[in-house]
């Protein structure tokens, strides 16, 4: 099989085609997704055991900052679906029901989605007001208020819940549940400044499966395994992908400025230098991320260290927060010419759509979570 990146031309091309008409009419991405299967894209991280490509997560990143230059919410949807699949692999391929599902997720493409936040916990998906409802050999659950990411369009969706009903709202487990075994009752639209094409209805969601369908390990385990690192890391590939296309929009407009003033520097080229420091240092801090999560791939007490989350969520912040930084940088070098919506030049969709990364687990939350963490952790001074 070739290599994502070898696949994913043609994909970009037609998600740049739509990406105007998604986020203006605040639709799912179909064309996008349909090419995305097309290519067999959607498997990338699923091991080749099961009809993957066994794809490092660097190279799926790739792929998420390529379609971020494009189309966020389709970049976006990408990345998340991804994060699914990320766990189902670390924590589902021990069953034989898991080992099947991901045989039939490669071989048909299919889409998940994620249900781990409801009504009553205000964002925090670390908490569950639902439980799972044994019944023999089966479980129910009603989860209330979910905003669950192109929940009408998923073939899949990994939810979380209490254990049992009788459990604390922290002690949750996972199941993946497929679009047969679950109905959903939309009770809010997603009519949003930015990431429009994402359509993070609301839902209530009902279920019931097999309990042979919830995974194995406590959630939390999954979370902070799994789930932390590989979020951060894909979101954060999106977010430099829209950030540096906002700049290289900036960089034509320079460069075209500075041809109309007979090849002297216009004033926004002090900016445009400015910002590309900012991608650079946006850049080495994605792939040093990277490269510290595929080594603690095969240490777990890494895995497992205040040392390793002290690091992740410093990568979230500083990436959302760089994002919108150089997409600013970006607007000032354009002038109206970016602020314009009818321009080749233009960075407003940018700006609204990288406006989600400060609230997408709120960097207020992950600061208040560092905080606490730091009063225990010693700073490592060292450069390596």
């Amino acid at each position: 099989m070739s290599a994502p990146l070898d696949r994913i031309s043609s994909v970009v091309a037609v998600a740049a085609r739509h990406a105007e008409e998604v986020d203006r009419e605040a639709r799912f991405p179909f064309e996008a997704f349909a090419a995305l299967k097309d290519a067999r894209l959607l498997s990338l991280l699923i091991p080749v055991e099961f009809g993957g490509d066994g794809a490092r997560l660097a190279e799926v990143a790739e792929v998420c900052s390529a379609l971020g230059q494009h189309c966020a919410s389709t970049a976006m949807i990408f990345a998340m679906h991804q994060i699914k699949v990320s766990s189902l692999v670390s924590y589902g391929a021990e069953t034989d029901w898991g080992k099947r599902f991901l045989r039939r997720v490669s071989d048909e493409q299919l889409l998940l989605a994620s249900a781990t936040t409801e009504g009553g916990v205000g964002g925090n998906m670390r908490a569950s007001v639902c439980a799972f409802e044994r019944e023999g050999s089966d479980f129910r659950v009603e989860k209330r208020g979910a905003l669950i990411s192109y929940g009408a369009q998923a073939d899949a969706i990994l939810v979380t819940a209490r254990r049992a009903p009788d459990a604390a709202a922290s002690d949750q487990l996972m199941a993946a549940i497929t679009k047969d075994q679950y109905t959903l009752s939309r009770t809010g639209v997603w009519d949003t400044l930015g990431m429009r094409g994402t359509c993070s209805d609301s839902f209530i969601l009902t279920a019931k499966a097999p309990t042979e369908q919830i995974l194995g390990a406590d959630f939390a385990e999954i979370a902070a395994q799994s789930m932390l690192a590989t979020a951060h890391l894909l979101w954060g590939s999106v977010w430099y992908g829209v950030a540096v296309d906002a700049l290289v929009r900036a960089q034509n407009f320079v460069r075209a400025e500075a041809r109309k003033g007979g090849g002297g520097l216009p004033p926004g080229a002090l900016r445009l230098a400015e910002a590309s420091t900012k991608a650079e240092a946006m850049r080495a801090a994605l792939k040093e991320g990277l490269a510290r999560f595929e080594c603690a791939q095969e240490n777990h007490e890494d895995l497992n260290s205040m040392s390793f989350g002290v690091r992740f969520n410093n990568l979230k912040t500083f990436a959302s927060e760089t994002a919108i930084d150089i997409i600013n940088h970006a607007l000032l070098i354009t002038g109206i010419s970016g602020y314009r919506n009818d321009s080749p030049h233009s960075v407003g969709r940018h700006m609204r759509d990288a406006l989600s990364a400060r609230i997408m687990i709120s960097n207020d939350r992950i600061y208040q979570n560092l905080s606490n963490m730091l009063l225990a952790h010693r700073l490592d001074p060292r450069l390596s």
